[in-house]
């Protein structure tokens, strides 16, 4: 497809539509459909996976922060096409569970259409686009130890998200908020993890 949506709920939608074409959905898939140069709808579309039912598997958001910090580094230095590698590409999902994911967050997904749309452009141009893609990189290391925690996960999955509504939308005042949101996730990942916080927490996982 060579159009790029441009609202989370076009996302969404396209997501649903993948799930329902293949039996299983591979990461080199659901990139090929955003195209290789849209790094907003991809670095939001793994965060929204992990923010969902899916990403309560244990291992789940490590891979995606895997696939998330391979495309932020990219972004990083300025590629034009996207890459990953092949053990990436070729991991799938199912298609049903990809498209009910996807239908459960299509009223959320309305709901932030409605917020977020373009306002202070300044701050969603290609410098400040390489400056999330950074701090996105560092969230990505954050999540396997916060793993350990349950759903705390979530909190850096969320600022990623956020990230990547921001440049599709090109929305400057959710980026000011999502690199706001990322001293959170500092926060929580220096005070439950670095230092012992969440001393005895059991296996993260939504289920």
């Amino acid at each position: 497809m060579a159009d790029t949506p441009k609202t989370v709920c076009g996302i969404l939608d396209r997501l649903t539509d993948i799930g329902d074409r293949n039996d299983r959905a591979t990461i080199g898939d659901i990139v090929e459909s955003f195209g290789s140069r849209s790094y907003g709808p991809v670095l939001l579309v793994p965060a929204l996976i992990g923010i969902s039912p899916v990403g309560g598997i244990p291992g789940v958001p490590t891979f995606l922060a895997i696939t998330l910090l391979l495309i932020a580094v990219q972004l990083v230095f300025g590629k034009q096409h996207l890459w990953l590698p092949g053990f990436l590409k070729n991991r799938s999902v199912e298609g049903e569970k990809l498209a009910n994911a996807s239908e459960d967050m299509e009223k959320v997904g309305a709901w932030l259409d409605k917020i977020f749309h373009g306002r202070l452009e300044i701050f969603t141009g290609p410098t400040a686009a390489r400056i999330a893609a950074a701090v996105i990189a560092l969230l990505c290391l954050a999540v396997p130890p916060l793993e350990l925690l349950p759903f705390a996960v979530v909190l850096p999955m969320a600022v990623i998200a956020a990230f990547g509504i921001a440049l599709t939308v090109r929305d400057g005042l959710l980026m000011l908020i999502a690199f706001l949101g990322s001293g959170a996730a500092f926060y929580v990942v220096v005070t439950k993890v670095l230092m012992g916080g969440g001393g005895g927490a059991a296996s993260g996982g939504m289920f």
